[in-house]
């Protein structure tokens, strides 16, 4: 699975959202940002391309709709990240958030509390 730039990820939750839409769809969910219609349309067919999106021709327009649900994404996506960054070490990737003070130890007792409840 290919990395997504940060636009293709942002049009890839927009899909995850609406499920089906066309271009002036996606580009009506976008935040502010100015896109213009043809620069989402680009974006939406190289993710056709990458095999991330497919399309339901309607004459000369195309409604769009994911072939990967979000959950794959961020699994792959977090696979990736803690081989790249984190020795493929989980618990690298915890005591880093741990570090940075972004997990709390109450959040950590529940991580506790569901691999316990796994076993």
């Amino acid at each position: 699975m290919e990395k997504l730039t940060n636009k293709e990820e942002e049009i890839m939750r927009v899909l995850w959202k609406l499920n089906k839409a066309f271009v002036k769809d996606i580009l009506a969910d976008l935040p502010n940002e100015g896109l213009h219609y043809n620069t989402v349309s680009t974006i939406v067919r190289n993710l056709e391309e990458k095999n991330y999106v497919s399309h339901n021709a309607f004459g000369k327009t195309h409604q769009y709709y994911p072939l990967i649900t979000k959950e794959e994404y961020r699994k792959q996506f977090m696979n990736m990240a803690t081989k790249k960054f984190f020795d493929s070490s989980y618990k690298n990737v915890v005591s880093f958030f741990a570090k940075e003070e972004k997990i709390s130890a109450q959040e950590l007792r529940e991580i506790l509390d569901i691999i316990e409840r796994k076993k």
